[in-house]
């Protein structure tokens, strides 16, 4: 009875947009436990503030979910941990297609905490800079210097990635 009255538009929202949700999460941890949790966690915060956040609680639980996750980075940083990386889920695709996948995850958890919610914020959740600066709670050009740096690792770090069993598109120059 309190669910319906105090929380109206939560189901919904996890109904239609939980997905998605997910996916940013594991995407964030690196594993779909650790994603789950994460989600969870900022599920928890957005029920406890619900009174003021009624207008967009997507956009408070996405800000929820990065800071959570740039938190637990950090605890990981003083605590050394093993991080298992399983695939965001997504539609089935050929072996060589996760296995390309599996390494860019891999090539993006070795990037600090900052570059990667910029890098998983700007090109996975296709947000604008303004909008990215707006969740992360910093400036567009903090943004701007962060995704490329970012991506200047990736590429040193996929260097010298053999890619040859990888299909290219078509039109694709190798």
């Amino acid at each position: 009875m309190f669910w319906k009255r105090g929380f109206d538009g939560l189901d919904a929202l996890v109904a239609e947009r939980g997905s998605a949700l997910l996916a940013t999460a594991v995407l964030l941890t690196g594993s779909k436990v650790a994603g789950e949790d994460l989600l969870q966690g900022a599920l928890e915060r957005l029920m406890r503030s619900w009174g003021r956040v009624r207008e967009d609680p997507e956009r408070y639980l996405r800000r929820t979910m990065y800071h959570l996750a740039v938190d637990q980075w950090r605890l990981r940083r003083r605590r050394s941990e093993v991080a298992l990386f399983a695939e965001p889920p997504g539609e089935p695709d050929g072996a060589d297609a996760v296995a390309l996948r599996q390494a860019l995850l891999q090539a993006l958890a070795q990037l600090p905490p900052r570059q990667r919610a910029v890098l998983v914020l700007r090109y996975w959740e296709q947000l604008s800079e303004a909008e990215a600066a707006d969740v992360l709670g910093c400036s567009v050009g903090t943004v701007k210097s962060t995704a490329s740096r970012g991506l200047s690792r990736l590429r040193e770090l996929t260097a010298n990635w053999d890619l040859q069993p990888f299909p290219v598109p078509n039109g694709a120059r190798r």
